[in-house]
């Protein structure tokens, strides 16, 4: 049994980039956290906790890959369910430093963001209907993208008045609209769909998370250095 990860090995070598790459990530956005807008600091920290817990998760997914050659989809979703209500409240926290919002509006994109992960992981497992375990993960996920696009949150980024903020804004609810997508259609083509081959969904994930978590924070961290520009901080 192998205790190496072995040049030709290209789901570990999948692994081991997005492990180092959260790693980095996580660096990068502590140390670039005090250099930035103050209005940025929360989110800052917000998704360099987000690549500190992946980059764990995916250290220790990545060795038992090595000794095991297996990597089971449902161990994701621990990664997920602390990650992605994180990544949603951002939105949530962006808002409330340039505009007034209502509590309701963290409760509904936390509630939305957990029924869409739990019920994706009920449905994978086995306590409840594949079936179901999809339908309902959709509707979760639609509505966080209502709350975003037409609910108080798009609501309140529209008249924040800081253009800094509607830029990340606008380019992560993308992220979430199109990124997000993949999880989904992944528990679809795997449960529901005749199945796909183990290996290419491990890569596919993790890669996908390159976009949805490293390249999120990049572009957050990009407002927040325009944004200090702009007001002269």
């Amino acid at each position: 049994m192998n205790k190496m990860l072995l040049p030709y090995d290209i789901v570990g070598g999948s692994f081991w980039l997005i492990s180092v790459g959260m790693i980095g990530a996580t660096l990068f956005f502590f140390f670039e956290r005090s250099k930035v807008s103050p209005r940025f600091h929360t989110p800052m920290t917000m998704i360099a906790v987000v690549c500190l817990m992946s980059s764990i998760h995916y250290f220790f997914i990545k060795n038992l890959w090595v000794v095991s050659g297996t990597a089971p989809t449902l161990l994701r979703y621990i990664d997920w369910f602390l990650n992605f209500p994180m990544l949603v409240l951002i939105f949530y926290a962006m808002l409330m430093s340039v505009v007034k919002v209502k509590q309701g509006m963290f409760w509904r994109l936390l509630v939305g963001t957990l029924v869409f992960v739990v019920a994706g992981f009920l449905g994978a497992a086995g306590y409840m209907s594949k079936t179901l375990g999809f339908i309902v993960w959709l509707v979760g996920w639609l509505y966080i993208l209502g709350e975003l696009y037409v609910g108080e949150a798009g609501r309140a980024n529209a008249r924040c008045g800081n253009e800094n903020i509607q830029m990340v804004f606008f380019s992560n609810r993308l992220i979430i609209t199109i990124g997000w997508a993949i999880y989904p259609m992944g528990y679809f083509i795997e449960h529901l769909g005749g199945g796909i081959d183990s290996n290419s969904v491990n890569i596919i994930y993790n890669l996908a998370d390159f976009l949805n978590k490293i390249v999120f924070g990049l572009i957050i961290y990009k407002a927040a250095i325009q944004d200090m520009r702009v007001n002269g901080q």
